[in-house]
């Protein structure tokens, strides 16, 4: 009986280091995604801080391309970050959502301001008011 009993209990002591390097793990795992996070957000909030136009874009996009044209007919150069370019675009993506309220691309910032996706864009566009908000002749009736 005292066989068993030293058995029993030196399996149970055998599994602590086990589940010490699971909680150990899934810590480091939560405090990473944290740090991501406020990495990101920072990321997101300089770059719209340091950037006269920003656009948050995916390459792919087809509502981002007609965003970006919306400057190119201006002629004026943004500067766009291509989430799906990057290993931290979830991240980013993430965090522009909690800063606007939408997750969708594109994002589009204008000294500081949040203009909107593509659809506010190119209404701004047409109705002028992104023209007077970059100090900008009006729009060319292309689009």
């Amino acid at each position: 009986m005292a066989k068993s009993a030293a058995i029993s209990s030196s399996t149970s002591f055998s599994s602590i280091p086990i589940l010490l390097i699971i909680v150990s793990v899934t810590v480091l795992l939560y405090a990473s995604t944290i740090a991501e996070a406020g990495d990101s957000s920072a990321f997101v909030k300089k770059t719209i801080s340091s950037h006269s136009i920003v656009i948050f874009s995916k390459s792919y996009c087809p509502y981002c391309r007609k965003a970006k044209a919306v400057f190119k007919e201006l002629n004026q150069k943004p500067h766009v970050v291509e989430l799906d370019e990057r290993d931290d675009g979830w991240s980013i993506q993430d965090a522009i959502s909690e800063i606007v309220g939408r997750r969708t691309v594109p994002q589009v910032f204008i000294n500081g301001k949040h203009i909107g996706g593509s659809d506010d864009t190119i209404e701004a566009y047409e109705n002028g008011d992104l023209a007077k908000l970059l100090g900008v002749n009006s729009k060319n009736d292309d689009l």
